[in-house]
């Protein structure tokens, strides 16, 4: 049995997360804002820095795992807290926690990304890559040009592109994947959340329930934690930077065409061309 951290723990699917980890006999240090093992604010940098110091206390410098469930919802001017929190208080933890989860034989991240990464329109590539620079104040600049209407959502879905591609990025790296750790995304559509909930029941519920799911029904916390129970099982030993779309089939429906789509030429690593060119004679392809 091993440590996990699990932010966002006190309530949606970080805490259905919680419950299935400690019910499987793993030892759990919860972060949230109250109600938590470890309450700490993720939106700010004093905050963040309590809570990596409380984890590694903890944690006693080993973490055979971690989940990044805490996040915030498309809301209007709240672009700047909005990013904050999706992007840096993933990235922020990730890199101070990468020793503890190097320490552990195969340990396992999870990061919710969301569906919104490429169901929302209009969102500003200059504001996605300010954040993966880690210019927030450049970004929320960018993103409130949108308007009031657009620019919570657009933040909302900038901030879970970047994270998600500094996943795969950072992810694949030696630091990262030679090091033995497996950080893989899960992107879930609707889920019946508190979030959820508060928006069918507030003003926008119209064109939250107008959000095409093929399935006509919203996912469960419960569905979502046995995925990321999956992701940081043996199972996961052979994914790393992958991204799991748990959706009802949004994403198929919008994007049926777009992927898979084979890599363009001028973007192959040298390294990759070279492991697919034609052999010489006497020798045998490689592949």
């Amino acid at each position: 049995m091993g440590r996990y951290v699990v932010t966002g723990s006190a309530s949606g699917m970080g805490a259905a997360v919680a419950e299935a980890l400690r019910t499987a006999g793993h030892t759990v240090i919860g972060i949230d804002r109250d109600t938590a093992d470890v309450t700490a604010d993720l939106s700010t940098e004093e905050g963040r820095r309590a809570a990596i110091d409380a984890i590694l206390e903890k944690s006693g410098g080993e973490l055979a795992g971690a989940v990044f469930a805490a996040g915030l919802g498309p809301a209007r001017d709240r672009e700047r807290v909005i990013v904050e929190v999706n992007m840096a208080g993933v990235t922020d933890l990730l890199e101070a926690l990468r020793p503890a989860l190097a320490a552990s034989e195969k340990a396992k991240v999870v990061v919710f990304g969301s569906n919104s990464t490429t169901a929302t329109p209009f969102v500003p590539a200059r504001a996605v890559r300010a954040l993966l620079r880690g210019d927030r104040e450049r970004a929320t600049a960018i993103l409130r040009r949108r308007g009031p209407m657009l620019s919570g959502p657009a933040a909302y879905a900038a901030s879970k592109i970047a994270v998600t591609r500094w996943c795969r990025v950072h992810g694949t790296a030696p630091e990262w994947a030679g090091e033995g750790i497996r950080i893989n995304v899960i992107a879930p559509g609707p889920v019946m959340t508190p979030l959820l909930k508060s928006q069918l029941d507030g003003p926008s519920a119209k064109n939250v329930r107008s959000f095409p799911v093929p399935v006509r029904e919203y996912g469960t916390p419960d569905q979502l934690a046995q995925w990321v129970m999956l992701m940081l099982s043996p199972a996961a030993d052979f994914m790393c930077g992958t991204v799991v779309t748990v959706d009802g089939g949004t994403e198929a429906l919008l994007r049926g065409r777009d992927w898979p789509r084979a890599v363009p030429l001028h973007t192959v690593p040298r390294v990759l061309w070279q492991m697919y060119r034609a052999p010489k004679k006497g020798q045998v392809a490689q592949y």
